[in-house]
């Protein structure tokens, strides 16, 4: 063997041995290069230019709950593909792949637990689950988070981020709007409240039904959310939109929202606005 040959050799070894890809995160806003450790540290918010990035349930659950501490709720068994859908792919692929993806169920989860000494029943919504679409196992998880809440005398506390209504399941999709806001109602009429807390994105059918209809609106800031998307809002009413507009700050601006939070102060208001609206501690 040339001594080239041995030299070219080495060098391959060496490329093996690079640098891993998940080391590092580029963010979303600034597009800075950040360590990933360093991201998740800081409640996957960018420590430079402020993004909030978008994350899951597990992250979410042991932000918010004490000492990490919650218990999943049992998840509600639904029709699946109840249409036989099929567009470019099986819509029973698309579900597989997607909890493959994620290791979840469907986009919504619910757990219980305190946020510092308050009982709270808190539902996620994962936009990487199919992007948060509402079908029938989010219609039916938001049901049993709400009638949890009940159970447990305590507040429902709901972070929406979704595209909409899920097409696959057609029609079944949106009769979980009305479905959703009649939950709400029997929450109400139990004297508990219900608060949402809008992250990025929440658009579509979520937003025309349970997103918007919380006793206290909160919204991480940057987050979009609106109904439809801002190029045929502009296309229909032929003019174009104010700098910013379906952002959170943009909303609180307008009063559509009550307050924008930093994920890092979420879990200290949510306390206390439970303090205010139910008052009693877990014994």
């Amino acid at each position: 063997m040339s001594w080239l040959n041995r030299v070219r050799q080495s060098i391959a070894s060496i490329t093996k041995r690079e640098t891993p890809d998940n080391l590092w995160h580029k963010c979303a806003g600034c597009g800075q290069m950040i360590f990933v450790k360093e991201y998740e540290e800081n409640q996957s918010v960018c420590p430079k230019c402020n993004h909030h990035g978008r994350i899951g349930p597990d992250a979410r659950f042991n932000d918010l709950f004490d000492s990490g501490v919650y218990t999943l709720l049992p998840i509600p068994q639904v029709t699946e593909d109840p249409l036989k859908f099929r567009d470019s792919k099986r819509y029973t692929d698309r579900i597989k792949a997607a909890r493959t993806a994620t290791g979840e169920t469907d986009a919504l989860i619910n757990a219980k637990g305190t946020i510092e000494g308050y009982k709270a029943v808190v539902g996620i919504q994962d936009f990487a689950f199919m992007g948060g679409s509402m079908g029938l196992g989010v219609g039916a998880a938001f049901v049993a988070g709400v009638e949890a809440a009940i159970a447990e005398r305590s507040p429902y506390i709901i972070f929406t981020a979704a595209g909409g209504a899920r097409m696959q399941e057609g029609i079944l999709s949106l009769m979980q709007m009305p479905k959703t806001t009649v939950a709400i109602a029997k929450l109400r009429e139990a004297g508990l409240p219900y608060i949402v807390v809008l992250t990025d994105p929440t658009t579509g059918g979520v937003t025309a039904s349970y997103a918007m209809l919380g006793d206290v609106q909160i919204a991480e800031p940057g987050a979009l959310i609106g109904f439809a998307g801002q190029r045929v809002i502009e296309s229909t009413i032929r003019e174009k939109l104010p700098e910013g507009f379906q952002r959170a700050e943009y909303l609180l601006d307008h009063g559509m929202i009550d307050m924008v939070v930093h994920r890092h102060d979420l879990r200290a208001r949510l306390a206390q606005l439970i303090g205010y609206l139910a008052p009693a501690k877990a014994a």
